[in-house]
């Protein structure tokens, strides 16, 4: 967590951790996935200096994990694999659709 960071936020980075070492992923692991997910929160509620523009305009972490809740695993939204073609620069990311990219990206 951050330096400076609210008791609530560390709370939340608490639950978050626990709750992804239940479902059996590293410690390593879930402590990434609960820095992102408190940090992406703290950016859309203006606690932090910087924000991502896809901090900003994604939709919220807890809004997201619901709707997928109900449905099923289904992996990675367009946009962050967008995002990891971008980082890996794959050539004709922008005209390909999420299975497309998926394939691309060995998913």
């Amino acid at each position: 967590m951050p330096r400076g960071s609210s008791p609530k936020r560390e709370r939340q980075y608490e639950h978050i951790k626990e709750s992804v070492k239940s479902r059996g992923e590293s410690e390593k692991k879930a402590e990434e996935i609960a820095a992102r997910t408190v940090n992406k929160e703290r950016a859309r509620a203006g606690e932090s200096k910087t924000a991502s523009k896809t901090s900003l305009e994604d939709m919220s972490s807890s809004k997201r994990g619901g709707r997928r809740s109900h449905s099923g695993a289904q992996g990675p939204t367009y946009d962050q694999l967008y995002e990891e073609a971008k980082r890996r620069n794959i050539h004709g990311r922008s005209n390909m659709n999420k299975a497309e990219l998926k394939q691309k990206l060995g998913r």
